[in-house]
């Protein structure tokens, strides 16, 4: 199967995304998060979202359920958004155009052959 992104919607696509990524670390920002957490910081941070998604599946969450605890939702959608959020912040903080990060892996990805590298998990 080949996917192609034309050139116009791939452009809209990498704005969309760097823009997304400016207003996460904006937010972040006016929560009184600074940007002078190390790389190994960020990494953890990211690392214990999708932690958090997993011990909600280990839960028993569907992976589509959003519930919450008072006014603060909670469930994988939600953690995986933390963790997303999290790399987004980053990237804008470093400068990082994920945009064209991530067409450039997608494009990749379409050259490669089908269950690559052989690994069972």
């Amino acid at each position: 199967m080949s996917i192609a992104i034309p050139g116009a919607l791939e452009l809209q696509f990498v704005a969309s995304v760097n823009q997304t990524a400016r207003i996460c670390h904006e937010i972040s920002l006016s929560k009184g998060f600074g940007d002078d957490r190390s790389f190994g910081d960020i990494i953890s941070l990211i690392h214990s979202e999708l932690s958090e998604a997993l011990e909600e599946f280990r839960n028993g969450h569907e992976p589509t359920e959003i519930y919450f605890n008072g006014q603060k939702p909670e469930g994988i959608p939600i953690e995986l958004a933390d963790a997303v959020i999290r790399i987004f912040q980053y990237c804008d903080t470093a400068g990082i155009d994920l945009g064209t990060a991530i067409i450039t892996k997608m494009e990749f990805n379409k050259t490669r052959p089908s269950k690559h590298g052989g690994k069972v998990i």
